[in-house]
């Protein structure tokens, strides 16, 4: 494939189905818990570490990941700790996470500006081998978390009143899983990018409800249309000449009304 003759795709291609299976591994949590959006107010807080890391000319991912699992923490901290409701205390994560990286963004250079767009929808040329390095690191964290406290998340997921008598820590276990849909954001805003990263998070697997049953199976099939839709929407970026956020989003879209229409049909000849 002429693709693969060109360095920075193989990168993106790697990167891309890392992101295809990261993303959707927390998403299902997120959308089992009805927490769909988080990923946005986590991509927002992001934002706010890349335009610091424009100011300070320090390395953009590693800063955004920092900067993401403290705004995870503080939402967590907000919603626990006070009386502000869970979606209001997104909010105020969401409009300050976004004011900040425009206003940090805009002290630095003006070429950083132009690099922002980047992070926002995503880029094929950008990503590099120390990014791949970090977000290999990045993703086998999350990995090796969710082996240790799937079974946990999964009971919190379900129902956090049933965590809580099971005697889980549920407040430590809910700023887990809100790092993690951090990590998981930082991890896709080089090739998705920041404001659609959320959408392979959640897509795949409300794609994937549309014709499963369990958990287990849920999960397995939205990892699968989390890859498939990360590479292949990564090649139609490539020879379409646009940015990879839209058409990997778009992709996964296809999934979820394709087996929606598919599910729909079938409960319909099962019913008749």
């Amino acid at each position: 494939m002429e693709l693969l003759d060109y360095d920075f795709m193989r990168r993106a291609l790697i990167a891309a189905a890392i992101v295809g299976v990261t993303a959707p591994l927390v998403g299902v949590f997120l959308v089992q818990r009805r927490l769909a959006l988080l990923g946005d107010g986590m991509g927002h807080v992001a934002l706010t570490g890349v335009g610091l890391a424009f100011l300070t000319g320090l390395a953009p991912i590693p800063m955004a990941l920092i900067v993401a699992a403290l705004g995870a923490i503080v939402l967590e901290l907000i919603r626990y700790r006070s009386r502000t409701a869970g979606d209001v205390a997104l909010a105020l994560i969401f409009y300050g996470g976004i004011a900040g990286g425009v206003f940090l963004t805009s002290l630095a250079s003006g070429k950083a500006s132009t690099a922002l767009n980047q992070y926002l929808f995503g880029s094929l040329s950008t990503v590099s081998t120390e990014d791949l390095y970090a977000l290999a690191v990045a993703a086998a964290g999350i990995v090796a978390i969710l082996l240790i406290f799937g079974r946990q998340l999964f009971t919190l997921s379900l129902d956090s009143d049933l965590a809580h008598t099971q005697g889980l820590r549920v407040v430590r276990l809910s700023m887990l899983l809100t790092v993690l849909a951090a990590v998981a954001v930082v991890v896709g805003m080089r090739t998705v990018g920041l404001l659609l990263v959320s959408a392979i998070m959640i897509v795949p697997i409300a794609a994937a409800q549309q014709v499963t049953r369990s958990f287990s199976s849920t999960t397995v099939m939205g990892l699968v249309i989390g890859v498939v839709s990360a590479i292949l929407g990564l090649v139609a970026a490539f020879y379409l000449d646009v940015p990879p956020g839209p058409t990997i989003v778009f992709l996964a879209l296809g999934a979820f009304i394709v087996l929606a229409t598919g599910g729909w049909l079938a409960r319909g000849r099962h019913a008749g």
